[in-house]
C-alpha cells in the first residue's frame, strides 16, 4: 500500500453540514432532550436501581448523538476555519447541543446532590460506568442551583467559547512572510516553524522573528482575549464555585490531588539545570560562544532531505509492529478508514491532534506534514493517540478517554518506539549524537516547557486578578523563559509575545502540565519496557484498555508506578541525565 497525503474524510459521520442525515439528527437530538425531561418527577428517595439505569441509558444515547453532530462541526472546521458557512453552523450546533445540555442536566445535578449512601446503590448497578459517576460526584462541593448551571452553560457558549473562536479566526488566517535563499516565501504558521529546525542559522533566526513579529503586532489584542478567557475562568470557578486555585478546577477534572501536580511542578523545576546542561554542551557541539533561544532546536549535522509521507507512515507502523502487530494494525487502519488529514492547507487548522468522536469510529487525525524529520514524529505521536482510543473501544463514551495526563501516555509512548526504532538502525556516532540531540529537544518540548507553561499561566491568572495589562503579562513570560534557561541561552526580546501564540492556554486553561506528567510517565514505563522486555507488553496494554474507567492513581498503582513520591517523577529527570552522560561520551 502506497500512503498519500490528503484530507480526511468525515463520511462515517455525515456529508455535509446540510444533508437531511444531519439535520434529521439535530431534530432527533432535540426531541430526546425534550423526552427526558419527563424523568425528572421520578429522581427522588426510593428509585429503583434498575430504574436508574433505564434513565441512565437514555442520558448516555443523547451524549452520544450530541458527541456526534458536534464532532462532526470540529472537524469541518478544523480542515477549514476561514469558511464563515462552516464556522456558522458551528455556532448553530453548539447553540442545540448547549440548549440540551442545559434541559438534561437536572439528572447530573440531582445525582451529584445525594448523599453517599443513597448514589451507592446506584453506582453499583452501573457496571461499566461506575468511575463515571463516582467522578460527577468529585464536582459536588461546587456544583451550583440548576437556574445557574443554564445560565454558566449559556455564557460560556456566548463567552469565553466565543472569545476562542474569534482567537483561532484571526490567528489561522496568519501569513508569515520570510526570505530563504534570496526567495521570499509566504507560509503558514506550522510551515514556518519548519525553519526553526533548520541547520542554518540565519533561517532559524528569522522564523522566530517572523513569527513572533505576527503575533506581537497583534499582542495587545490576543492578549486581551487571553485576559477575558482568563477572567472568565476564575470568576466562575474561583467566586461561585469556591474552589481554592485556578488550576484546581482542571486538576479536579483530572482526578489528580493537587498536592501531586505541585509536586510535579516543583519537581521539574528542581531539574531545570538537566536541560541547562544539556544546551550548554549543545552550544559546544554546535560551535557556538553562545546560544540563542531561536537556536533551541538546531540539529548537529546538517540534513536538507525531506522525507515522504509515505515513508513516514510506513516507518511509523514499522516501529509500532517491531512492538506488538495489533499496534501496527490499529496504526495503519486510520488511514485505510481515511481518518487523516495530512495536507498543508492555508486556513487549516495549524499543528496536530487526534480526535475521538466516538468509541465505535476509527479516530480521526489531522497533521500539517512537510517531510521534515519532526513530521513523522508528529505522525507517530498522533496515531499513538489513535491506538489508546481503539484499545479502549469497548468501554462507553463516558469512560473511553483517560484524564488528559494519562492521555498523553500512548503518544509519547509511540515516539519513543520510533525513536528507538531508528536508533538500532544507525552505527555511525555523528547520526546517533543528532539523534540523541533531538531525543532531548523533543524531551525539553515536553516536559520542561509545557511544566513552565502551567507555571505561567498560574502566574497570569494571579496577575490578571490583581489588574496587570498585557504588557506585564509579556514581560512575566519573559522572565519565566529566563528562569527556564539560566545562563545556558539567551533570551532575545521578541520571545515576550511567545505566550498568546499558544493555542492551550486558551481552548483549555492548565492542559499543558498533562504533557509534562505524560512524558516523565513513560520514561518510566518505557525504562520498564526495556527491563523486562516483551512480557511488559500486556501489562501496557491493559493499562491503554482501561481509558477513562478507573482513578488515575489506582490505574498507575496497578502498574506498579505511585505518583505521590517525588522519586517517580525524579526517576525521568535521572534518565534524561542519563542520556546528557551518553551524548557527552559520543561526542568526545
Amino acid at each position: 500500500m502506497e500512503f498519500i497525503q490528503s484530507k480526511w474524510q468525515l463520511d462515517d459521520l455525515y456529508k455535509e453540514f446540510d444533508t437531511e442525515a444531519f439535520q434529521k439528527d439535530i431534530e432527533i437530538l432535540k426531541e430526546k432532550a425534550s423526552s427526558f425531561e419527563a424523568f425528572r418527577p421520578e429522581l427522588k428517595n426510593g428509585l429503583k436501581p434498575e430504574r436508574f439505569l433505564e434513565i441512565f441509558k437514555s442520558f448516555e444515547e443523547l451524549n452520544e448523538l450530541a458527541h456526534k453532530l458536534g464532532g462532526f462541526t470540529q472537524l469541518q472546521v478544523s480542515a477549514d476555519t476561514q469558511d464563515s458557512a462552516l464556522l456558522s453552523q458551528m455556532v448553530q450546533t453548539r447553540s442545540v447541543i448547549t440548549e440540551v445540555s442545559n434541559k438534561t442536566m437536572f439528572f447530573t445535578l440531582w445525582f451529584r446532590g445525594l448523599s453517599d449512601k443513597d448514589a451507592a446503590p446506584y453506582i453499583e448497578a452501573a457496571e461499566g460506568s461506575r468511575y463515571y459517576l463516582n467522578s460527577l460526584r468529585l464536582r459536588k462541593p461546587y456544583m451550583l442551583s440548576e437556574a445557574e448551571e443554564k445560565l454558566i452553560n449559556v455564557k460560556n457558549m456566548t463567552g469565553s467559547a466565543a472569545m476562542i473562536n474569534v482567537y483561532n479566526a484571526i490567528t489561522n488566517r496568519y501569513v508569515f512572510n520570510v526570505t530563504i535563499d534570496g526567495e521570499e516565501k509566504h507560509l503558514t504558521r506550522g510551515e514556518v516553524m519548519s525553519y526553526a529546525h533548520s541547520a542554518k542559522r540565519e533561517e532559524r533566526k528569522a522564523a522566530y522573528e517572523e513569527l513572533y513579529r505576527v503575533y506581537g503586532n497583534d499582542g495587545n489584542i490576543l492578549g486581551q482575549i487571553y485576559q477575558s478567557i482568563a477572567r472568565d475562568w476564575d470568576q466562575e470557578n474561583l467566586n461561585f464555585r469556591n474552589y481554592n486555585t485556578p488550576i484546581s478546577v482542571r486538576n479536579l477534572n483530572n482526578d489528580i490531588p493537587d498536592d501531586v501536580v505541585d509536586l510535579l511542578l516543583s519537581t521539574c523545576q528542581k531539574n531545570k539545570n538537566v536541560f541547562a546542561d544539556f544546551f550548554r554542551l549543545k552550544s559546544k557541539l554546535l560551535g557556538l560562544d553562545e546560544l540563542h533561544r531561536y537556536d533551541l532546536y538546531a540539529p548537529l549535522a546538517s540534513d536538507e532531505s525531506k522525507v515522504s509521507f509515505d515513508e513516514a507512515y510506513k516507518t511509523v507502523i514499522k516501529s509500532y509492529n517491531e512492538f506488538d502487530p495489533e499496534f501496527a494494525e490499529m496504526a495503519e487502519r486510520v488511514y485505510k478508514h481515511h481518518h487523516i488529514d495530512s495536507e498543508v492547507r492555508h486556513g487549516k487548522r495549524s499543528g496536530a491532534f487526534c480526535h475521538t468522536v466516538l468509541p465505535q469510529f476509527t479516530p480521526w487525525v489531522l497533521v500539517n506534514f512537510q517531510g521534515k524529520e519532526d513530521d513523522t514524529s508528529t505522525l507517530a505521536h498522533e496515531l499513538g493517540h489513535a491506538i489508546h482510543s481503539m484499545m479502549a473501544a469497548d468501554k462507553n463514551v463516558f469512560e473511553q478517554h483517560s484524564c488528559l495526563p494519562l492521555a498523553e501516555t500512548a503518544s509519547t509512548f509511540g515516539e519513543m518506539l520510533l525513536s528507538d526504532y531508528l536508533e538500532q538502525r544507525v552505527t555511525d556516532k555523528k547520526v546517533l549524537s543528532n539523534m540523541l540531540i533531538k531525543q532531548m529537544d523533543d524531551n525539553y518540548a515536553t516536559i520542561q516547557r509545557q511544566s513552565y507553561f502551567a507555571l505561567f499561566e498560574k502566574q497570569a491568572h494571579k496577575m490578571i486578578a490583581d489588574g496587570a495589562d498585557v504588557n506585564a503579562l509579556a514581560e512575566a513570560y519573559i522572565e519565566n523563559l529566563r528562569d527556564q534557561f539560566g545562563d545556558s541561552m539567551i533570551v532575545d526580546d521578541y520571545f515576550r509575545w511567545e505566550w498568546v501564540s499558544i493555542p492551550h492556554i486558551y481552548h483549555t486553561p492548565f492542559y499543558v502540565y498533562a504533557y509534562s506528567f505524560g512524558q516523565l510517565l513513560v520514561l518510566a514505563l518505557y525504562n520498564t519496557y526495556k527491563e523486562e522486555g516483551k512480557s511488559f507488553i500486556p501489562r501496557y496494554k491493559e493499562m491503554l484498555h482501561k481509558g477513562g474507567s478507573q482513578r488515575p492513581a489506582d490505574l498507575l498503582l496497578d502498574a506498579g508506578f505511585d505518583f505521590t513520591k517525588e522519586s517517580f517523577w525524579q526517576g525521568g529527570f535521572d534518565i534524561l541525565k542519563g542520556k546528557v552522560e551518553r551524548l557527552k561520551t559520543l561526542t568526545e
